[in-house]
């Protein structure tokens, strides 16, 4: 994969960490997808058994056991006759399908699993009685269909159930409730209000661990949810206050997703997640909190706070959450007092903090000592001083980008201790020379689109372990880098030299080198010498230049054997690459 440095406006950076799947669930899908929950179905795989298939089988569909009828993605219009009544797996999602008839689902008494999903269903196809001949039916799923009421009695047999994606505004008492071995229930992307989900929804029920009511009209939290729950799932609603007492029972939930509503500081009592002692992902972002909520459960790990209006961080909010490792607070309205001093030291445990996108001044101060990712881009820090980040000596990465640091207020000693770090980024800033002081561990360091106007070879002594430099949007000419630049730099993968003023490529760069980034400059030649240096490069960018047909020496690349790619695109002229015999393939010489 080509590497390239991030553009202006880059995406906030990720987290590297084992949350990363957990913090992402809620960004990428409004709730659980569809046929999630799937998983626990006995549903099983076509082939895996040797029995011949039974002669009673639907015409089209496959009957690979003597239980199984796999009807799914046939176009079908009319439910299919001929199903044998020894069926316990019956699949027909993905189909036509309007309605079902009683007469022909009553026959299948021993189903367990029913799968409808992606089909034309309406209420008034599904009568009330059609599952009431279904004792034995553990799985149903009916997501994607054109359900407007929910079934008002489902069998008590039943573990999972998925109706979501369809237009459901009302569920029934019965329609969950007294289900003993309910475990899952998908109700996302509907039209539920709280109007239409009863009080008694869940009574009976009390073994569902997994509830997803996203992307609905919910305008609080419901009360009387089921005090087994693990998961909880009501992001994008319309939610405004959490009703006191509504998540008093909750004590096994685990997780809980209420971003993208609009919760208010009114909305939120002191005791709204006190009683919640085994919560460990709390997700209130895009809201319109102005505080951080008080009575917070000390087993938080990741708290998602981000998007909401908050101006201060109260440090008595935050004490003793001992265990939070990722805490997430960008796009804020933090400013230059939002994060009192020694706010965040009680967080022993902290991994990551996030600050993306506030409007702070400084590096906020007294952070815990084993903070691994300070994450500040998009804020208004303008100095680095020699002790602003001596307390975090246990760093690994660093992202300052795209503030108002100038070179002449960074501190030559700022970096001094962060001796473990491997990630710094000072993009997007007013930079004019190389910091000095860069930690020996780094591996990335990333400085596009600053002011630099020169290279000296001090700044970059000892960084044998750098494998990712970008200087990428600065004002560089090949007279201005010092010569030994990159002599310490024996480990460097990736430079990007791009959108500089070179007329030439620089002599002596990194043998270790294997991407080279050109493109956006002023070359005009390149002499048979360019890259005795890089034996080792795999791709080179030279797109956008002053290059013209005889501009590239048809020597300039005999010496690399691993050269895969040549990018010579955006030149006044189409220029003709000669690659060593050796390499396997030609790349294509285009012009404009």
């Amino acid at each position: 994969m080509v590497t390239r440095c991030p553009a202006w406006g880059h995406p906030e950076p990720s987290l590297n960490s084992q949350w990363l799947s957990l913090l992402l669930l809620p960004l990428l899908l409004p709730g659980p997808p569809p046929a999630l929950g799937m998983e626990d179905a006995s549903f099983p795989h076509l082939g895996e058994s040797s029995q011949p298939p039974p002669r009673a089988c639907p015409p089209r569909c496959s009957c690979p056991r003597a239980d199984t009828v796999d009807c799914a993605g046939l176009d079908l219009r009319v439910f299919p006759d001929n199903i044998t009544r020894a069926a316990q797996h019956l699949s027909l999602q993905n189909n036509q399908l309007q309605e079902l008839p009683y007469n022909e689902l009553s026959r299948l008494s021993g189903l367990r699993t029913l799968n409808l999903h992606n089909n034309l269903i309406s209420s008034e196809g599904l009568p009330d009685e059609a599952f009431e001949s279904l004792t034995q039916l553990q799985h149903i799923y009916v997501a994607h269909n054109k359900l407007s009421v929910a079934p008002q009695f489902l069998p008590r047999s039943l573990r999972v159930a998925d109706l979501a994606a369809n237009e459901v505004t009302e569920i029934f008492p019965l329609t969950f409730g007294e289900k003993p071995a309910l475990r899952s229930v998908y109700l996302h992307n509907n039209q539920l209000s709280n109007a239409g989900l009863p009080p008694d929804a869940f009574h009976g029920s009390q073994a569902v661990v997994t509830l997803s009511l996203s992307s609905n009209r919910l305008s609080y939290v419901p009360p009387s949810l089921p005090s087994s729950l693990e998961r909880l799932h009501l992001q994008n609603n319309l939610i405004s206050k959490v009703p006191r007492g509504a998540l008093s029972r909750q004590t096994h939930l685990r997780e809980l997703y209420l971003q993208h509503n609009q919760l208010t500081d009114s909305g939120l009592h002191a005791t709204t997640f006190s009683k919640l002692h085994g919560l460990e992902y709390l997700d209130l972002s895009h809201n319109q909190l102005a505080t951080v909520p008080a009575g917070l459960p000390h087993t938080l790990a990741v708290l998602h706070l981000g998007r909401n209006r908050i101006r201060w961080v109260e440090a008595a909010r935050l004490r003793g959450l001992r265990g939070l490792r990722y805490l997430l607070l960008q796009h804020n309205q933090l400013g230059a007092a939002g994060l009192p001093a020694g706010a965040l030291r009680p967080l022993r445990g902290l991994h990551t903090l996030h600050l993306y996108g506030n409007g702070l001044d400084r590096v906020p101060q007294a952070l815990p000592r084993r903070l691994r990712a300070l994450v500040l881009p998009h804020n208004r820090v303008t100095t680095l001083g020699a002790r602003d980040l001596a307390a975090t000596p246990s760093l690994a990465e660093l992202n300052l980008a795209y503030n108002r640091l100038a070179s002449a207020c960074v501190h030559r000693r700022a970096f001094r201790r962060l001796r473990a770090l491997r990630s710094l980024d000072l993009a997007g800033n007013q930079l004019t020379l190389l910091p000095s002081g860069l930690p020996a561990s780094l591996r990335t360091l990333r400085l596009q689109r600053n002011q630099l106007r020169a290279l000296e070879p001090e700044p970059l002594a000892g960084l044998d372990q750098l494998q990712e430099l970008c200087l990428a949007h600065n004002r560089l000419r090949v007279g201005d880098i010092g010569p030994g630049t990159w002599h310490e730099l024996q480990a460097l993968q990736v430079l990007d030299l791009s959108h500089n003023e070179l007329s030439f490529v620089p002599p002596d760069l990194p043998e270790a080198l294997e991407e080279l980034h050109l493109q956006g400059n002023r070359i005009s030649h390149v002499g048979p010498e360019a890259f005795l240096s890089t034996p080792r490069l795999r791709a080179l960018f030279l797109r956008a230049n002053r290059l013209h047909v005889t501009s590239i020496a048809p020597e300039a690349f005999l010496g690399l054997p691993h050269l895969r790619v040549v990018d010579t695109t955006g030149n006044p002229e189409p220029v003709l690459v000669q690659l060593p015999p050796t390499a396997p393939r030609r790349p294509r010489a285009e012009g404009p």
